[in-house]
């Protein structure tokens, strides 16, 4: 998810930059294989036989999966959910043009001949004479790097997810899908195409290749030829401790950040304390450190709103304007969202009359870093973990409790409720300025 994190702060930046946003996200419920490397089997059938389930209800299963994690991390709805499966004609005739300068046939399917277009790999930064090693070795194949348009369904089996299509039944390759769905979509050359950093090896550069087989053979030193003028890549998270596994059956998803009691907009934070081109470091002090950040802030903005009924509709208070065009600089400073997060810290700090107009800078820098912080309260980011023994009715009885005993100075009755609550798995922190909060 931190690539969708990445792509929707470049979304909200040059939305806050006035342009009018065209945004496509594409599911990819067919042709996806195991291995990114163009080889394995497909992840959609391979799920279905395993859980002995349609791959149809597979499809809707992860897709809503997935939607549900779009909206735990306050990313916006783009302007339209592409399905792969709906552009299969589309992927045929798009392949047919490109198949007789660009393909050749093989017994397993159509393959692309990376040598038929300029500069193949350059985006990847990486050629080497042996190529691409991780590309899935077949019989046959002219390029070490050549990669399956559309694959053949193996003879004596059917596939769940299977089309006629001039080279047999089968289905269409992963990377096929993807120049599609985007030159239907948004045409080419579009804008900006975003994606994970693992991608920029493999996947984008045949996606490229089909790109300027269809549009033209040109190289990739005009940059429209790819398909996109640019192309931007998130780097990895990365989880040392190697506790997390699929193996293991406990891996890193936003349901378990819930069921271990963070929410997941402390990741959102945590996204954005980093540079999307480095490399982000998982740990749950990490989170933890995140989830206490987005804490202060939630705080520091609901006593803004005690004082104002609503923010500004405009702002013109220079300390203000200063603030919005500090930001500015950072977030064109290829979004620079670390620093974007201080120019926040220092709107929430300042001391001023017009809490109108303080509101409203908020508001603007919060539609930029998306952390829902005019919405947020409190009682919103403690969330039960799943293993807790105690509710939160509970909780907060036992609190009352705690604070009538040190209203009566009974410091020792207080002290054994503090301890009831700490075996419960329930820290207190006493001092807090808004009222007792606490966490499990």
């Amino acid at each position: 998810m931190r690539a969708y994190v990445f792509a929707d702060v470049l979304g909200r930046v040059l939305s806050f930059k006035g342009y009018k946003l065209s945004h496509v996200i594409n599911i990819t419920d067919v042709g996806h294989l195991t291995d990114d490397a163009d080889a394995g089997e497909d992840k959609m059938e391979k799920m279905a036989a395993k859980q002995a389930q349609s791959i149809w209800d597979i499809a809707r299963h992860y897709t809503q999966a997935y939607w549900d994690d779009i909206k735990a991390l306050n990313i916006r709805q783009p302007m339209q959910w592409s399905i792969a499966t709906d552009y299969v004609p589309k992927m045929i005739e798009f392949a047919e043009k490109i198949a007789d300068k660009h393909c050749y046939e093989l017994e397993s399917g159509l393959y692309f001949d990376t040598s038929t277009v300029k500069d193949y790999g350059r985006l990847a930064r990486a050629q080497t004479e042996e190529g691409e090693g991780r590309i899935e070795a077949v019989d046959g194949k002219r390029n070490q790097a050549d990669f399956a348009i559309w694959r053949k369904t193996p003879a004596g089996e059917k596939r769940q997810m299977e089309w006629d299509s001039p080279w047999g039944r089968g289905a269409p390759g992963w990377h096929l899908e993807c120049s599609v769905m985007s030159g239907e979509l948004l045409g080419f050359p579009f804008d900006i195409h975003t994606g994970g950093i693992d991608h920029r090896e493999i996947h984008h550069p045949n996606e490229i290749a089909q790109n300027q087989a269809v549009c033209c053979t040109g190289g990739l030193d005009v940059a429209g030829n790819s398909g996109a003028n640019i192309w931007m890549h998130n780097n990895f998270l990365v989880e040392r401790s190697g506790k997390m596994s699929k193996s293991s059956g406990e891996f890193l998803r936003v349901q378990l950040l819930i069921d271990k009691g963070y929410h997941p907009l402390a990741y959102r934070l945590m996204c954005l304390q980093a540079h999307y081109r480095s490399e982000l470091e998982f740990s749950w002090e990490g989170l933890g450190a995140a989830l206490v950040r987005l804490k202060r802030l939630v705080m520091a903005v609901e006593r803004l709103k005690g004082l104002v009924d609503e923010p500004a509709v405009e702002v013109n208070n220079p300390q203000l304007v200063s603030l919005l065009n500090g930001l500015d600089e950072v977030v064109c400073d290829d979004l620079n969202t670390a620093l974007a997060l201080v120019q926040l810290d220092l709107g929430l700090a300042l001391k001023m009359k017009d809490k109108a107009q303080q509101l409203a800078t908020v508001a603007r820098m919060d539609a930029v870093l998306g952390l829902n912080l005019l919405n947020l309260t409190r009682a919103d980011l403690r969330i039960r973990p799943k293993d807790a023994q105690i509710t939160e009715d509970e909780i907060e009885a036992i609190l009352t409790q705690r604070k009538q005993a040190r209203a009566a100075k009974d410091f020792a009755q207080s002290d054994a409720l503090r301890d009831e609550l700490a075996a419960k798995g329930v820290e207190v922190m006493d001092g807090d300025p808004l009222g007792w909060d606490w966490k499990l």
